[in-house]
């Protein structure tokens, strides 16, 4: 079982995994937006990376006094190395990857200065019912869950909790007409569920770094759990009267709707035909189905941040989008 920090621990050194990718880098800049709460902060990067990236990281040594590490997390050797001085670890990796972690967490908890790891769960929550031991997109998660719960015995863990990311789920049509979004520009929209209704809890990918720097400043309350948090929740006709309202005012014509008997069958022949969306449909039917509502959101146990609102976003998208006002 995993063990419990004492009431007076702080983290002071801090060393991320995955810092430069999708959501990683606003962990790391929330991070360092508060560089001067932490004694340590560094990040695990791979020498392909490095190469690659290196303008960056010059940047972060530089002006930001982060260390870059560059290793391999397959390499137990060089992870080892990587944990010594260090309190707490952060996980930014991919759903690709996400079992990937296990390894580095079994290292955790061998590494006698590690005394909390934050893995890798930011999104849609694992265990919101009892069906959702059987979701096909859930299965990395819960594995590292397990882990983390059952075979560790001197590491903490904080499951970060946060629902979709707005940014994703509203912007455009990515995945086709059916799976939803809007375009600004063009005055079209697809809402979920039944003409729309169904409400859905969001985490901006901005505050994802903000909740995730909150959680470090709260750590007592934060030990062995899943913080359930986001920006805000709201129907995707909510979305969709935002919209209006930024753009005009008027109702817009291209309005249609994929209630949820015909988001599960696009998602069934999704996974029946291979596709590489296959996980983003289920990700949406969890959604509209109600798996991102909780009874209650634990924003309040990590000090109540500052977040983003749905107004911001929606600005920010038609913006983007260059809609026509």
């Amino acid at each position: 079982m995993p063990s419990t920090p004492p009431s007076s621990f702080r983290p002071r050194n801090i060393l991320l995994f995955g810092a430069t990718g999708n959501i990683g880098k606003f962990i790391l800049d929330a991070i360092v937006s508060a560089r001067d709460e932490f004694s340590r902060v560094a990040i695990f990067t791979s020498p392909a990376s490095a190469q690659s990236k290196a303008s960056l990281f010059n940047d972060l040594k530089t002006n930001k006094r982060v260390e870059v590490i560059t290793g391999d997390i397959a390499n137990e050797k060089e992870v080892t190395e990587a944990y010594k001085g260090i309190d707490t670890v952060i996980s930014a990796l991919g759903r690709t990857v996400i079992e990937a972690q296990i390894p580095l967490i079994r290292l955790a908890d061998q590494a006698s200065d590690v005394k909390w790891f934050l893995p890798s769960e930011y999104g849609t929550d694992i265990k919101y019912s009892p069906a959702s031991a059987s979701e096909k997109p859930h299965q990395g998660k819960l594995k590292v869950r397990a882990y983390l719960e059952n075979e560790t015995k001197d590491l903490a863990h904080t499951y970060v909790v946060t629902g979709p990311y707005p940014e994703m789920y509203i912007k455009g049509f990515p995945m086709g007409r059916e799976a939803g979004g809007w375009d600004a520009r063009e005055k079209k929209a697809t809402l979920l569920g039944e003409k729309g209704q169904d409400p859905v809890s969001f985490t901006t990918m901005k505050d994802v770094g903000t909740l995730v720097l909150a959680t470090l400043r709260h750590p007592s309350v934060s030990f062995n759990r899943a913080l359930k948090v986001n920006s805000f929740t709201t129907t995707p006709a909510g979305i969709q009267a935002e919209f209006e309202k930024q753009t005009g005012g008027q109702p817009w014509t291209d309005v249609q709707y994929t209630p949820l008997p015909r988001l599960r069958e696009l998602e069934q022949q999704a996974w029946a035909g291979g596709s590489p969306a296959a996980a983003g449909w289920t990700l949406r039917r969890i959604w509209t189905e109600g798996g991102t509502l909780y009874e209650k959101r634990d924003n309040d146990v990590i000090g109540n941040p500052k977040l983003t609102t749905l107004e911001e976003v929606v600005k920010d998208i038609v913006s983007s989008q260059g809609a026509k006002l």
